[in-house]
């Protein structure tokens, strides 16, 4: 589908394909706020086929943009691999960590939240004691 011939709903269209929500998209795109006009204009048809395309494209993109970054990554790795040279070793070894973190497969604990059980925030109690 081709972009909307009416500017205001192409730019609603956008907006909701981002995430807003149904009355800050048409804001943003011009009109007044009102939730019940935000959600009648949402109702209409080449709006919302517009939207699903949008979103369809920008999941294409990111699916592939991860998916090649992996392959590169991979790549990269198999190379270091069959040179038997430390430094390149080294590389393939890093390029499989890469891989690994970009998939979800590995989460670096000095960035993420410690929890306990359940989820719970960890409590962590320091005590000094005088030498």
């Amino acid at each position: 589908m081709p972009v909307l011939s009416n500017a205001k709903h192409e730019r609603f269209a956008q907006g909701i394909a981002k995430g807003l929500s149904q009355t800050d998209a048409y804001t943003e795109a011009g009109y007044r706020g009102d939730r019940t006009a935000a959600s009648r204009l949402s109702t209409n048809v080449n709006i919302s086929k517009r939207v699903a395309e949008l979103q369809g494209k920008a999941a294409v993109r990111t699916e592939i943009t991860v998916a090649s970054i992996t392959e590169r990554l991979l790549a990269i790795a198999s190379k270091g691999e069959a040179s038997k040279d430390a430094p390149l070793l080294a590389v393939a070894r890093a390029s499989l960590m890469d891989a690994a973190k970009l998939n979800g497969l590995v989460v670096d604990k000095s960035q993420a939240e410690l929890t306990g059980a359940e989820g719970a925030p960890l409590g962590v109690s320091v005590t000094f004691r005088d030498a």
